[in-house]
């Protein structure tokens, strides 16, 4: 069972339904068991990081969390829920992340012809192939909703890249962890083969 944490805010009915296509049983949960219980663990997000970040306070979900990825299952993080895993964010001020990947959350500082938020299909670079990635072709585009990138203080853990202005890291692989900044359950066929490939990993 895939557990799909649920902290009051993201796009959950969605990541549910891309799982639940490809033929993987998954929950949407804030229930402490459930999340230990589950043999993968999802961390999706849509809105500001210091919201996200109390709410996950709020219902006591920061431990669950550091014990799924501790313990060794797959972990996805989407959108938000990759830039959470960060030491901090500068989204309206500086807010402290999960503090589980070294590095920041900065936002676009680009030409005035490009707009933020960063919206619509993007194409991906593969620079490590983490095993969600597997069989999905070079070049393939996501889509993308955000107006901050993460900044990794590891380069090693960096997994694709996008061209957006500037090269920005959009999504990360480390260990157990692979987190996306784009929205795979929005991204049509390629998305679809990223959760498959995900539920399958072991």
């Amino acid at each position: 069972m895939i557990a799909i944490i649920d902290y009051g805010m993201g796009n959950l009915r969605s990541v549910f339904k891309a799982f639940e296509a490809v033929g993987h049983q998954a929950v949407v949960t804030r229930e402490p068991r459930a999340i230990a219980n589950a043999s993968h663990v999802v961390l999706p997000g849509v809105g500001a990081f210091g919201d996200c970040m109390a709410n996950l306070e709020r219902y006591e979900l920061i431990t669950p969390i550091q014990v799924a990825i501790q313990s060794g299952k797959p972990f996805l993080g989407i959108c938000l829920g990759l830039q959470l895993l960060f030491t901090e964010s500068e989204e309206f001020g500086t807010h402290k992340g999960l503090g589980l990947i070294p590095g920041r959350v900065k936002k676009f500082s680009l030409d005035p012809s490009l707009k933020v938020p960063h919206m619509g299909w993007n194409e991906i670079q593969v620079v490590r192939p983490a095993p969600p990635l597997v069989g999905i072709a070079p070049g393939s585009y996501y889509y993308f909703v955000h107006s901050y990138y993460v900044e990794p203080v590891d380069s090693t853990i960096i997994a694709t890249v996008t061209e957006y202005g500037k090269p920005f890291v959009s999504a990360v692989w480390k260990d157990n962890v692979v987190a996306c900044q784009f929205h795979p359950e929005k991204s049509q066929a390629v998305g679809l083969q990223l959760i498959k490939n995900f539920g399958a990993w072991t």
